[in-house]
């Protein structure tokens, strides 16, 4: 049985040895800090890059365009591969509809390959683990329509527990008001949040980030003990920002949870950083797609 392409725009934020492992191909988004010169995620700019220019100066992103996807689909097209492009969830980013209206543009010209664009409703680690367990279904064997029946099956399984540093960059985008973000810097105040089903939940909020770093690892366990869903049949990764120690001294909490397998870690791109800050971390599980 043929074997499939898989796309995944950055927002995925899987790293490059994982990318390299399960032949992963990546369509950046872009970052501006001056709002002229717009810089390909991983490409034109680190993300170590992004977040040292991040503390100084808050930045503008941009999805990839449809022009983008063609030059991604293209060559894969010529030689009559199919092709399965996962995008960031659609709630956060209009990166899915590029990738649509690239298929279209395509598909007019090499109407005998199949191209399926799927709205993750995912971001980040979660993208991430989730473009793997894809890959694996490749691996063993089943064609893209096939791994696209259990993949959306998989994707309500997910989930991220994660905090962030400061309240000043949610401000800056957005997200929050002012005051909020003021009042809650004063007082140290760190927001806990789930991310489910392509959105962030407020789950609450606590005092210092060493409390809520805890509190993340105790969201996770609340959450298996809630499903009453056996954690070893899932797959963990933590997304971590600029900063990789508090993402090692993590890993140890997460294992205590009854985790064996591999934790690998994702570093949040601009996507997510520029709302998040520079310390975003997150424990990040899916199902293993054999356990759907």
């Amino acid at each position: 049985m043929p074997k499939f392409e898989i796309l995944c725009d950055s927002a995925c934020d899987l790293p490059d040895s994982l990318i390299k492992q399960y032949n992963i191909d990546i369509i950046p988004f872009y970052i501006s800090f001056d709002q002229e010169n717009y810089l390909r995620e991983r490409i034109d700019i680190s993300l170590d890059e992004f977040y040292e220019k991040l503390y100084d100066t808050f930045p503008k992103t941009s999805l990839p365009s449809v022009q983008d996807y063609i030059n991604k689909f293209k060559p894969y097209a010529k030689e009559g591969k199919d092709l399965l492009c996962i995008t960031l969830t659609s709630k956060f980013s209009g990166s899915y509809q590029s990738a649509i209206n690239a298929r279209e543009i395509i598909l007019e010209k090499y109407p005998n390959i199949k191209i399926e664009v799927l709205d993750s409703r995912l971001c980040t680690a979660l993208q991430g683990l989730f473009a793997i367990e894809m890959a694996k279904m490749r691996e063993d064997g089943l064609s893209v329509e096939e791994a696209l029946v259990i993949g959306k099956k998989l994707i309500p399984t997910g989930r991220i527990m994660f905090t962030i540093g400061t309240l000043e960059y949610l401000q800056k985008s957005g997200r929050i008001g002012k005051v909020s973000s003021i009042a809650g810097s004063i007082l140290n105040i760190k927001p806990l949040i789930v991310v489910k089903d392509g959105e962030l939940h407020p789950y609450g909020s606590i005092r210092g980030r060493k409390k809520s770093l805890k509190k993340i690892v105790a969201m996770t366990k609340e959450y298996f003990n809630k499903v009453d869903e056996d954690i070893t049949k899932y797959h963990f990764g933590i997304a971590r920002g600029h900063h990789i120690d508090e993402a090692e001294k993590i890993v140890p909490k997460v294992r205590e949870l009854g985790i064996n397998g591999e934790i690998p870690f994702f570093q949040v791109g601009s996507t997510i950083g520029t709302s998040c800050g520079p310390d975003p971390i997150g424990i990040a599980f899916l199902k293993d797609y054999k356990s759907i």
